[in-house]
């Protein structure tokens, strides 16, 4: 079993109103085989997070700490992060011209691996993955997300992360701009991977629909870089009928 641990960690981004901090001493702990829910209102941190353990430059950690079964995540580039088994799956993928699918995801392969795989045996499992996530073939030889609609660059991070096979995913808004039919082979694509992999999952979201989908063994709440309040599954049901209006609200007695 892998652990991924956060421990008090605070995080500043720059602004045009000078240093922001955003993280504000979060703590998480996420072990292969669970799915966590992150939830919170607009701004409480939840991309910062997910880009702070993927190593976005954009982001400072001041103090705190990641670990990645004890090893400091913090101290690894980007491609050291990918490689120790840490997967980030965008809100906004980006497009990448000139780089065909295929060749995006055998050279992220062989990087991870350190070697290439078998032609005939990746082969098929890029087209399996491709038929279970609904891609048509020819997706294969365009370049990555260029033209591509919403529900296609969801599905193509899927795909990257059924193939690449990380210990750990992080899910950011994995479900916003899908329909209804494109969240739900999304979800069976995540949850497919979680089954052969016994994948940790830390899954992003402002709204419980994907959580129908995709089971979380724990939701968290987000609030202003700290996490408010955790419970289970039942915890985002609440969420979903009261709003987060509880944590934004000033405490009784409270100077306004």
């Amino acid at each position: 079993m892998s652990v991924l641990e956060i421990r008090d960690l605070h995080v500043t981004v720059e602004t045009d109103a000078g240093t922001t901090p955003i993280l504000n001493g979060l703590n998480l702990t996420v072990r292969t085989g669970e799915t966590h829910a992150i939830m919170g209102p607009n701004g409480s941190g939840k991309s910062t997070l997910a880009y702070t353990i993927a190593g976005h430059p954009k982001y400072t950690v001041t103090s705190g700490s990641i670990t990645l079964d004890g090893a400091d995540v913090l101290e690894l580039t980007v491609d050291e992060r990918a490689r120790a088994g840490l997967f980030l799956a965008m809100q906004y993928p980006v497009e990448i011209p000139g780089v065909t699918v295929t060749n995006f995801l055998r050279t992220a392969k062989t990087a991870i691996d350190g070697e290439a795989p078998s032609i005939r045996t990746w082969t098929k499992d890029v087209k399996n993955a491709m038929t279970n996530l609904r891609m048509d073939p020819v997706f294969a030889q365009r370049n990555v997300n260029e033209g591509f609609s919403g529900g296609e660059k969801k599905r193509n991070e899927i795909l990257q992360l059924e193939l690449l096979k990380p210990s750990f995913a992080i899910l950011d808004e994995t479900d916003s701009g899908l329909d209804v039919d494109a969240l739900k082979i999304v979800s069976e694509g995540v949850n497919r991977a979680k089954e052969q992999t016994n994948l940790g999952i830390l899954l992003i979201t402002h709204y419980t629909r994907i959580l129908r989908y995709i089971q979380p063994d724990f939701v968290h709440v987000l609030v202003k870089g700290r996490i408010a309040e955790e419970g289970g599954p039942e915890l985002a049901e609440r969420l979903e009928g009261e709003g987060y209006a509880r944590f934004l609200e000033p405490a009784a007695g409270a100077e306004a």
